[in-house]
């Protein structure tokens, strides 16, 4: 049986981004009321955020031991449930009276050896695949609007771009931006979906934004396959 572990003894709190992150040692488990207040931020920011989501990720401390199958679960005396998780680690965390009222916890379906929840804020997905740049830097300045009201630090930051995550799987990863009757193939390296990720081996398109907001944004970045995640680029 998992044993209740006090939270000064083996979850830390940091702020990254803006938004608290919980972490716990190899085995143990995170409670849902800090994941639940961490994500709840987002909810009650009163500012632009309709191009945005914001889910819960769940990432291994040592590199690729989230595979397949993956699963985050909730439990509490009266309720157990099982979250899939995607590629990225990500679900969306149910807002559920009774876990908070319980103070469920949150773990893994297998050992981690170690690993980190936190929120994740990226861009709404297009269905098409094509995002006007225009659209693209709006929810990108939407992004860094929620970081500011969440950190303080973030505030000499500024939009630079967008990097878009595929799946490893992906044979066709990869986007182009079209302007007029010219396109430009972006180039695909290797990185991490989120900064601070431990697995830099997804394939990722970064679409750095013009200097200034026109002409260049009415460009349009369209993809090969469908991204995982797009995810804002501030520096």
């Amino acid at each position: 049986m998992m044993q209740r572990v006090h939270l000064s003894a083996c979850v830390t709190l940091l702020l990254t981004a803006g938004v608290a992150v919980a972490q716990a040692r190899a085995d143990d488990w995170v409670s849902y009321r800090d994941a639940y207040r961490a994500m709840v931020v987002f909810d009650k920011y009163g500012g632009p955020k309709h191009l945005l989501q914001n889910q819960l990720q769940v990432r291994p401390r040592a590199k690729g031991t989230l595979g397949d199958g993956a699963s985050l679960l909730i439990k509490g005396r009266t309720l157990q449930t099982s979250l899939a998780l995607d590629p990225l680690g990500r679900t969306t965390l149910p807002l559920l009276k009774a876990a908070y009222d319980e103070n469920a916890v949150l773990a893994p379906n297998r050992p981690l050896g170690g690993f980190t929840v936190r929120p994740r804020i990226s861009l709404a997905l297009r269905a098409d695949g094509s995002y006007d740049a225009t659209e693209l830097r709006a929810a990108c300045e939407q992004a860094l609007g929620f970081a500011r009201h969440a950190d303080a630090s973030a505030r000499s930051l500024a939009c630079v771009g967008v990097r878009l995550v595929f799946p490893k799987t992906s044979a066709d990863a990869g986007a182009r931006v079209r302007a007029g009757s010219a396109e430009t193939v972006l180039p695909v390296t290797r990185a991490p979906a989120f900064t601070g990720d431990v697995d830099d081996d997804f394939p990722v398109v970064t679409y750095r934004f013009a200097p200034a907001p026109a002409p260049a944004d009415a460009a349009q970045v369209v993809t090969y396959h469908a991204p995982l995640a797009i995810v804002p680029v501030f520096e």
